[in-house]
């Protein structure tokens, strides 16, 4: 049977036999696990094997299970039913501190930092490295340097996080981790947050680690990038293992099918163009304190605008000071009118909104409901004197879920509950309540599944097709070739230049993000 055939029946587990790898080999072995949270169960009868020197990709959905597999994996959750096996042998972990004993590491999605120690500090919270009785703090900066320098970024190790951008702090995250002795690595959407150029570094340590008998579990939405690392492939979907395959055998598109259960439709919507208009947001000689300087761009009616750069470029930094969320300066016209934004709540007024890269942390409200997440920033208009009109609140939600398809079983859930790719739809539609004219989605799909991510773009498309102003930042080129008129490149806090049209490549882009051409061997001018 082909790849492409009956996508919706699950398939046999073929990991030993087909695979043709021996019981001898796994380091790990997950056996019949189940997982059940009250009458919900959210991961059932999942078997799976990692080999030493595999990259073992896991993928699926939002909700398909990943992440309650691997905190299994980890010792962060016990399974309800279901075994594990370490070296063939049966293993109860006791928690997260005794599967890294064991040599088992989990990468998390969230970033799981304390915010206000440096990068150094947290990456030898708990096995600092002294001179006698005083910490060495030289030498554990020294080794935090190096550990960032593997991705090619020389990090202010001396920083405290909050202070970093979220692709930093995962970097960081990332070293942290790393710092135990490993056996098995388990990876959950550690490239997220990261550009191409800090992606592929990372594929590179995951090679050396790999070289070294390393086995290693990956979890990842981005699927030519699981077809690039990986060497097997299992997909779960509801909770279900769906099929193992050698990722050999399996194209992207492959994948997607057997997430879903369906053929997807091309994942970028036609694009239409925009209209021929007077730019409607027009800033000039804009800067952010320390991380950006003399930006200037415009944007139409109609029109998508990409931002796009390496870590450390400056992108959202930028866009947080012209939001008035850090301090920055510069000339703000919109509609061919000053403005001066003190905060976002002035920028909304306007009738600007800015969606933070951080939905989480920034975003939503997590342990508040939808409807309070999806109101509080339009809250003025639910106000009956003194009192919020709830009823107004409950039709508002419901009109939200039915235009961004927000799936959820329970209407009385609050924000946390819920999947990455549903949160971002309740983000999306918490700005759109407020009929902005200009909308900035900064990460628009960052940890979002296929599916999700398709959706995503189609409202990005629809909102400028309602003629509103749209920009992008975003980490993933190929995402911004699909959805934009323009991309603007930004290296180094400055903007190094602009692509549109069919000069829109990732080479084009690689070129201005890093001043090099490689295909020249020299600096770009």
């Amino acid at each position: 049977m082909s790849t492409a055939s009956a996508p919706n029946q699950p398939q046999p587990d073929s990991s030993r036999g087909r695979l043709g790898r021996g019981e001898s080999e796994f380091v790990l072995e997950a056996v019949g696990l189940s997982r059940s949270f009250g009458p919900i169960e959210v991961l059932g009868d999942v078997s799976l094997d990692v080999c030493a020197g595999e990259v073992h990709a896991i993928i699926g959905e939002n909700g398909a299970g990943k992440s309650t597999l691997m905190k299994i994996l980890s010792g962060h959750l016990s399974p309800t039913r279901g075994a594990l096996k370490l070296d063939g042998a049966a293993v109860d972990l006791a928690g997260p501190v005794d599967a890294e004993r064991r040599g088992i590491v989990l990468v998390h999605q969230e970033i799981m930092l304390a915010p206000d120690l440096t990068i150094a500090e947290n990456m030898f919270l708990g096995r600092e490295i002294r001179r006698g009785l005083v910490l060495d703090d030289r030498e554990m900066n020294r080794r935090a340097f190096e550990a960032m320098r593997v991705f090619g970024v020389e990090a202010p190790v001396n920083l405290p996080v909050e202070r970093l951008s979220i692709a930093q702090r995962q970097l960081a995250q990332i070293a942290r981790a790393l710092t135990v002795p490993h056996r098995v690595v388990i990876f959950d959407e550690p490239t997220a947050s990261l550009t191409p150029v800090e992606t592929a570094a990372l594929l590179r340590l995951i090679g050396d680690l790999k070289a070294r008998g390393v086995a290693i579990l990956y979890i990842s939405h981005r699927l030519e990038e699981v077809k690039a690392v990986a060497d097997v492939v299992t997909v779960l979907r509801d909770g279900k293992k769906v099929a193992t395959r050698p990722a050999a055998g399996l194209e992207p598109v492959d994948m997607a099918r057997l997430m879903v259960g369906r053929d997807l439709l091309a994942l970028y919507p036609p694009r239409v163009a925009a209209p021929s208009a007077a730019p409607f947001l027009d800033v000039a000689g804009f800067g952010a304190d320390g991380f950006a300087e003399d930006a200037s761009f415009s944007v139409r009616p109609g029109e998508i605008l990409g931002f796009s750069g390496l870590v450390g470029a400056g992108r959202t930094e930028l866009f947080e000071a012209l939001f008035g969320l850090r301090k920055g300066a510069g000339a703000i016209r919109l509609d061919g009118k000053p403005q001066q934004w003190r905060d976002a709540r002035a920028a909304m007024r306007a009738g600007a909104v800015y969606l933070t890269e951080d939905r989480k942390g920034k975003g939503l409200l997590l342990e508040e409901t939808l409807a309070t997440n999806l109101t509080l920033a339009a809250l003025d208009g639910f106000q009956r004197g003194p009192v919020v009109d709830r009823a107004g609140e409950a039709r508002a939600l419901d009109t939200a879920i039915q235009r961004f398809d927000i799936r959820v079983g329970d209407k009385g859930l609050n924000a946390g509950q819920m999947s990455g790719g549903n949160q971002q739809k309740l983000l999306l539609a918490k700005m759109m309540l407020l009929d902005p004219r200009v909308v900035v989605i900064d990460e628009p799909t960052r940890g979002i599944d296929i599916g999700a991510k398709q959706q995503i773009y189609r409202f990005i498309a629809a909102m400028a097709g309602e003629g509103r102003s749209v920009i992008v930042i975003s980490s993933e080129m190929a995402e911004l070739i699909g959805v934009c008129h323009r991309i603007i490149v930004m290296r180094n806090g400055r903007i190094a230049g602009e692509v549109e049209g069919e000069a829109m490549t990732e080479h084009a882009i690689v070129v201005l993000a890093t001043g090099v051409d490689a295909t020249a061997g020299e600096a770009a001018t």
